[in-house]
């Protein structure tokens, strides 16, 4: 079935369950069914541009509240990272000491070390990561019936999900592994059997990968579908990892192709977001080298590091540009598409709208 007689089938079920409610203050009922419109979107059933519209209205009005959570998220999350590499230096520098200075502290001190902050920043940025996806729906929560979101509240809501949705976000991002490491896996072999001149070994190396990867990538991509919607499931309804990810099941069924449709091209905008802002920012960057650079018959020692001093928050803003885009304008997507399946399977409309109407002043 097409996105317009999807649309209309929807239109026409929600119509028939509105009857119930008579003819309301939005044009409910025999003559004809108006959705209104109190937030970013109608509280009908949604088609592609009024879900993308929707997303990019959502940032216009919420992008104060969305951006500080977001940003204050992935800025305590590099915080941590590099408390945890000073530390680590610190470490290794006190383990080189006095009766501490072995052969061993030398080697692998370093090593252990190194893998310690990669840990720590590793859990640094699913926390980061898990924040900013709960806020993303607790905001379309309130945006779809026009009210008021501020940093505090938003943020004290989206901190309350982050254990179910870091759980969320654990298991789709394991299902997506497997066909990645065995990829990965056969070109390494295959570069690897290049490298000691075993053509036939590199042959079966790439072929064992190549087929490893498309034999598990059709379903992981059939469970990363299914479960897509858990996120706004966890934080909408509040419930718990597993229950989230039946429910996000539930409520795709039947929906597959439209979902990752619509999924897949969200993911495609904010990458083409992405990609026009480090392309000015990396311009901006060639700009400003030789501006700072030192001449070449200079001794003088501050140019550089003015230029490092440069470089290094530019390259950390766009790798925190490019976190925060591809991690909130899809999840603002999938969260319009979370509300569009209730709308479509649990007449969730009318309860929108009851819930979006004004509270009559009180007859004196």
């Amino acid at each position: 079935m097409s996105l317009e007689r999807e649309h209309e089938a929807g239109g026409r079920a929600v119509a028939q369950d509105a009857g119930t409610y008579g003819n309301g203050p939005y044009g409910w009922g025999a003559g004809g069914w108006a959705p209104p419109k109190p937030g970013v979107v109608p509280l009908g059933p949604l088609g592609l541009s009024e879900i993308m519209n929707g997303a990019f209205a959502t940032i216009g009005r919420y992008w104060k509240p969305l951006s500080g959570v977001a940003f204050a998220a992935y800025g305590l999350a590099a915080l941590v990272v590099g408390v945890a590499a000073g530390v680590a230096v610190a470490a290794v520098g006190l383990s080189t000491v006095g009766d501490l200075d072995t052969e061993w502290n030398r080697s692998a001190g370093p090593l252990v070390a190194a893998c310690g902050v990669g840990a720590v920043g590793l859990v640094a940025i699913l926390a980061a990561t898990a924040l900013t996806t709960a806020a993303c729906p607790a905001v379309v929560q309130r945006a779809v019936l026009g009210r008021p979101v501020t940093f505090r509240p938003l943020w004290r809501q989206a901190s309350a999900r982050v254990p179910a949705v870091l759980g969320v976000v654990l298991v789709t991002g394991l299902i997506g592994l497997v066909p990645a490491l065995l990829l990965v896996t056969g070109i390494v072999a295959f570069v690897a059997a290049v490298l000691s001149t075993n053509g036939g070994s590199a042959t079966a190396f790439v072929a064992l990968g190549l087929a490893g990867f498309l034999l598990t990538a059709p379903p992981a991509v059939w469970l990363w579908t299914r479960f897509v919607l858990a996120p706004a499931a966890a934080v909408v309804e509040s419930q718990g990892p597993l229950a989230s990810l039946r429910r996000s099941s539930l409520l795709v069924r039947g929906s597959w192709w439209r979902t990752f449709g619509i999924t897949l091209l969200a993911y495609a905008a904010a990458s083409a977001a992405v990609m026009v802002v480090q392309q000015a920012l990396n311009v901006l960057g060639l700009f400003a080298a030789p501006a700072l650079a030192a001449p070449d018959n200079s001794t003088d020692t501050t140019a550089p590091l003015a230029l490092l001093a440069v470089l290094v928050p530019l390259g950390l803003a766009v790798q925190l540009i490019t976190q925060v885009a591809t991690t909130v304008f899809p999840q603002l997507v999938l969260s319009l598409i979370y509300l569009d399946r209730r709308i479509r399977t649990e007449n969730l409309a009318p309860r929108l709208a009851e819930a979006a109407a004004p509270v009559p002043a009180p007859t004196p």
